[in-house]
């Protein structure tokens, strides 16, 4: 199956919103904080495994929603769907997929019936559009929807300015192929496709109808605010992420982990907590744990997993990290997640 070429698959998946001051800082927050480890606690016996929406996990990183990933490798979704179940974790599959919802889901059960996985929703102007989706995902075994309310509109990307992205010939938008206004046009970028059909209305009443509407939980992707946890919790979500999307929306919006102690405070424990952005290393998944998120999520370096090995490079980037976690926990004096508390944290 065509690829885009290295530079352009490259480009989109680094580049962030205007002068990238938030993808900037994404990553060089979570090095402002320091720890203060528990000696001598006996941690020759320790587990990682947690659960997030009642889902066990071996470890508390998720992978995160990303867009169109057969421009990384040619089997794209598939392949990080396979290899985080295999890894014993859960993976959000993009609205913007180039494998379907229904082949994801094929092969995440092949490699494991129990492996459980999500679905982002990009909610559309055609509300019957978004509906189907939803219960698209609902049958083929999703287990949460994932809804990203941050892109009312998309961010400027400069890098996509001046190059609009288009899609190798024999790759599409698989969740949206042959549907009314997603025809192939030579002359207009597939985002630029994508975009025109976003919803920019999508709001709070919105979001309550679809966590009334849906069989499994709802959690909106995007809050950054203590103010905006606690509305989600009014409206019925069972979790949100705190994120910027990466960078790649409002820039100069705060860094997720600096956000992070407001919104769980906001959610008052009635809504779990997870957040992505910038999380590299095992240090950063103990800093969330502490500062009260249930787990974190993983995108960029799944990506670049994805397109040196594959499903290999997949599982490979998985591994690292989940034995950083158990490393890192071991040197902070905790044996289980439930250790991970508030006092690790200096300041």
């Amino acid at each position: 199956m065509p690829v885009a070429s290295h530079t352009c698959a490259a480009a989109y998946y680094r580049s962030g919103a205007g002068d990238e001051q938030s993808l900037r800082d994404n990553l060089d927050a979570w090095k402002r904080f320091r720890l203060l480890p528990r000696m001598l606690v006996g941690v020759g016996e320790r587990t990682t495994a947690t659960t997030v929406l009642g889902s066990p996990v071996r470890f508390p990183a998720l992978v995160a929603p990303a867009a169109m990933q057969r421009l990384a490798h040619p089997d794209g979704e598939v392949a990080t769907a396979r290899a985080a179940a295999a890894a014993g974790t859960i993976m959000t599959l993009s609205t913007v997929s180039t494998a379907s919802i229904e082949q994801v889901a094929e092969a995440r059960s092949a490699v494991a019936s129990d492996a459980v996985s999500w679905f982002q929703l990009y909610p559309q102007r055609d509300r019957g559009l978004t509906r189907a989706l939803v219960e698209r995902a609902v049958a083929a075994g999703y287990r949460a929807i994932v809804v990203t309310v941050d892109s009312p509109v998309f961010g400027h990307r400069e890098s996509d300015a001046r190059e609009p992205l288009h899609l190798p010939e024999g790759l599409s938008l698989e969740n949206f192929r042959g549907l009314p206004g997603y025809e192939e046009r030579a002359d207009l970028g597939i985002l630029q496709r994508f975009i025109a059909q976003q919803d920019p209305d999508f709001d709070w009443d919105d979001l309550a109808a679809l966590c009334q509407e849906s069989p499994v939980p709802v959690v909106p992707k995007g809050i950054l605010r203590g103010d905006d946890a606690a509305r989600a919790a009014d409206a019925g979500a069972a979790g949100v992420v705190v994120s910027n999307h990466g960078g790649r929306q409002l820039d100069r919006a705060v860094a997720p982990v600096d956000a992070l102690r407001s919104v769980v405070d906001g959610a008052e424990g009635r809504v779990e907590v997870l957040v992505d952005g910038g999380v590299r290393r095992g240090i950063d998944v103990l800093i969330a744990l502490a500062l009260g998120a249930r787990a974190v999520l993983i995108g960029r370096p799944v990506l670049w997993g994805l397109a040196v090995g594959g499903e290999n490079g997949v599982r490979a980037v998985l591994d690292l990290l989940a034995a950083d976690v158990d490393r890192a926990m071991a040197l902070a004096g905790c044996r289980t997640v439930g250790d991970i508390m508030p006092d690790l944290l200096a300041g």
